[in-house]
């Protein structure tokens, strides 16, 4: 089974990385890309939407060692705007980009309660492990202290449970994929017999009971637990639909999910909405931008 497991994951990868891989051409191409007056964003865009994430970090220590320059802050201040955002995105290590999405969503005035529980809901326990190490590492406190000192009642509640649930000891060998596969057929039976016992969804009784933050906390742990490739569908439609993009979710869903289930949250995508995301991507954004998330999110289903 181990093989088909295998299988099954890559095929849900957008972003494979490149075989026979050499990071020193790669930085050699990026310093001449941003080197003298004018970028060439199509050749960074080539390289660093094509690559995988552990490649990038090698082209990384590629570039610090033959140009004495850390990378990232070289591609900050050589580019701008949303293309400059979703490239620098793509040069974090997964779970430290997402404990800086955390951490951006509660610093300052206001804390963005969305991006919070997208995050906590929709990850798996060994995700959650390894983003609160990252969290403490690069910011020095508590994610679980910083999330109750930026939210309070039962939305806090929810979301420290999301947490301490990712503390729990496992003894002995579980097989993840299928014990994702048991969780979601048991909250699956406890849905339907909810529905049956009360004569409506949990998603409806949910939203006749709450509002606002709670209610979207809420309906994400139903979402995630009834198909999660939905729910990122979702979001990434909920990212382009009506005026103006709300372009932090579509890159951090775009960036997160290339090398996991993109290729599955595409087939999601066509289902729900009867278009593909490649398609609503190029009507909703321009330019670099728009060819570095064409890159990412590869050919249409």
């Amino acid at each position: 089974m181990a093989w088909w497991k295998a299988w099954i994951e890559q095929e849900g990868v957008t972003v494979k990385g490149t075989p026979h891989f050499n990071p020193d051409p790669d930085a050699e191409t990026l310093y001449k890309a941003m080197k003298g007056i004018g970028t060439n964003e199509q050749a960074i865009t080539d390289v660093l939407t094509r690559r995988s994430n552990m490649q990038r970090q090698q082209i990384a220590k590629s570039f610090k060692a033959q140009f004495g320059k850390d990378l990232t802050e070289t591609l900050k201040s050589e580019l701008s705007g949303k293309f400059e955002r979703l490239i620098v995105a793509l040069m974090y290590p997964p779970y430290r980009y997402e404990a800086k999405e955390l951490h951006d969503a509660m610093k300052g005035l206001g804390t963005k309660e969305g991006v919070i529980i997208e995050i906590l809901a929709s990850r798996t326990k060994q995700q959650l492990q390894e983003i609160m190490k990252a969290y403490e590492e690069d910011y020095g406190s508590s994610l679980e202290e910083d999330i109750q000192a930026d939210t309070s009642g039962y939305l806090e509640r929810i979301l420290v449970c999301l947490l301490q649930g990712s503390r729990d000891d496992v003894s002995g060998f579980v097989d993840p994929g299928l014990a994702l596969q048991d969780a979601q057929d048991l909250y699956a039976a406890v849905f339907e017999e909810y529905e049956k016992i009360a004569n409506k969804s949990i998603e409806d009784s949910i939203k006749s009971e709450t509002h606002g933050s709670l209610e979207e906390a809420m309906l994400t742990v139903v979402k995630c637990t009834r198909n999660v490739h939905c729910y990122f569908a979702e979001r990434l439609h909920y990212a382009m639909k009506g005026a103006g993009t709300l372009d932090g979710t579509l890159i951090r869903n775009i960036v997160s999910r290339s090398e996991i289930d993109l290729n599955l949250i595409k087939n999601q995508f066509k289902k729900m909405y009867g278009k593909t995301l490649s398609s609503m991507i190029t009507e909703d954004t321009s330019g670099d931008y728009k060819n570095a998330l064409l890159s990412l999110v590869g050919n249409d289903p």
